[in-house]
């Protein structure tokens, strides 16, 4: 009995943005609102202008998600302007190889913070592009995928 009852009061204490809605989304558009609130009532707080950046749902409410970015930036974004993910963000600056293996031909550097867009992931590896071109990435230490 006082095992269930520290495992709830336990619970209860836990934010609720720690708690299974933290997933990873893209932009839909070139053009998305954040607000301050989940309404179209409310303010906008910023305004993204690239399309397919990769955000972090923390929360949601209704047809709102609350979300995070990859330099903390929040609010709230209606659901119709996020889709599935599709991108990463690298945190540190990568070596994107011809082929899923360190030991295969280095193509380009890829600088910390470039959009990357996922092909293909296989393991710890993805197939990525920008703007023309395209390999394969290590995907430690990247935004917008959970390893």
């Amino acid at each position: 009995m006082k095992k269930i009852f520290f495992l709830t009061f336990i619970w209860l204490l836990v934010p609720s943005y720690l708690v299974s809605d933290e997933i990873f989304l893209s932009l839909k558009k070139n053009k998305v609102n954040v607000r301050y609130g989940p309404s179209f009532e409310s303010p906008i707080k910023f305004v993204y202008k690239k399309i397919h950046l990769p955000i972090k749902q923390i929360d949601k409410k209704e047809n709102w998600r609350r979300i995070i970015d990859s330099k903390n930036n929040s609010g709230w974004i209606h659901w119709s302007q996020l889709k599935k993910i599709n991108s990463i963000i690298p945190l540190e600056d990568k070596i994107l190889f011809k082929n899923p293996s360190n030991f295969s031909k280095p193509i380009a550097k890829i600088k910390e913070g470039r959009l990357l867009i996922v092909q293909k992931c296989e393991g710890e590896w993805c197939k990525v592009k920008t703007k023309k071109i395209k390999g394969w990435i290590k995907i430690d230490n990247v935004w917008g995928l959970v390893n």
